[in-house]
């Protein structure tokens, strides 16, 4: 099933998906693996050295409860890869208050796990080197301002990334994202998708 912004699909156990931030492309597969595709050039940046900032990659999400945990093994299915492409967990209140996670394609060719926070300006921080075409990627809300990241190669056994607040007080979305900046699209593609309502109780083991 490919759609645009006049029809979604919908995953089981997950709350009902709307473009959070512009509107892209998302095909369903059977067995609820998801495929957003990103248009050529997109990406979400507030660059700390002052340079333009961009939000027009795409992001098919959910109002973010007071407390949850949502995961998913990420990929790209597009080749060959590019240059900061990824595919991405997110969290978006507006311009200057969003984050994410990614599976992302680092400038000396290796895929990484990279994480961006943005409290104004972008926080961008580079993680781990990643050898599988796939990662399992996590985003847990703790209260209403504190979150974390996480990364796991198996979806078992989870390596923190980080914890931060995001300083903004209105709604947010979380959900899946897609990102292109130096390229003509990424497909990034989610499966093994789950949501909890109870996050993980020790951020630094993952349990």
């Amino acid at each position: 099933m490919l759609t645009d912004d006049r029809s979604l699909p919908v995953l089981p156990d997950l709350p009902a998906l709307d473009w959070a931030v512009g509107a892209g492309r998302v095909e369903l597969h059977p067995g609820g693996s998801l495929e957003v595709t990103a248009a050529a050039g997109t990406d979400w940046t507030n660059d700390a050295l002052g340079g333009p900032a961009q939000h027009a990659a795409a992001m098919l999400g959910f109002e973010a409860p007071g407390r949850f945990a949502l995961s998913a093994r990420a990929g790209v299915a597009s080749a060959p890869r590019t240059t900061f492409d990824a595919a991405a967990l997110a969290i978006w209140g507006d311009r200057d208050h969003w984050a994410k996670i990614c599976f992302e394609y680092s400038p000396q060719g290796e895929a990484m796990v990279v994480s961006v926070v943005t409290n104004v300006w972008s926080d961008d921080c580079n993680s781990t080197v990643v050898v599988d075409p796939h990662v399992h990627l996590r985003v847990s809300r703790l209260s209403d301002r504190a979150w974390a990241f996480h990364s796991s190669a198996d979806g078992q056994h989870w390596d923190f990334v980080r914890l931060f607040r995001l300083e903004w007080d209105g709604p947010l979305r979380v959900g899946f994202l897609a990102q292109a900046p130096q390229g003509d699209t990424c497909v990034a593609t989610f499966d093994a998708i789950t949501f909890s309502a109870d996050p993980p109780a020790d951020l630094r083991d993952g349990s």
